[in-house]
């Protein structure tokens, strides 16, 4: 059974290039791992909501990336100094 997230996050408008930048850095390390599926990065088209995604072969497979991405600041408790609310995080399992 595949593991993923789907993250909503809310980057002040000026902080949106930036943001998007920070969090293709977070997906390219993400996807050096093993057990990682996919990654993506996505911004909806008024701007406002960047949005990333993931799926990996296992929980475990995802929890052993954990430590990498809280060292990157990505964590779903997280807010970034660029962010002006809080993300909102959906963990996902494939049926």
């Amino acid at each position: 059974m595949s593991f993923g997230f789907v993250a909503f996050h809310y980057p002040a408008p000026e902080h949106v290039d930036e943001f998007v930048g920070e969090c293709h850095k977070v997906a390219e390390a993400l996807r050096q791992q093993p057990g990682c599926l996919s990654v993506g990065v996505w911004v909806t088209p008024d701007g406002e909501a960047v949005v990333t995604n993931a799926a990996f072969e296992s929980e475990e497979a995802f929890r052993a990336t954990a430590g990498l991405a809280r060292e990157m600041g990505a964590t779903p408790d997280g807010l970034s100094d660029l962010e002006i609310r809080p993300r909102e995080v959906h963990f996902l399992v494939s049926r």
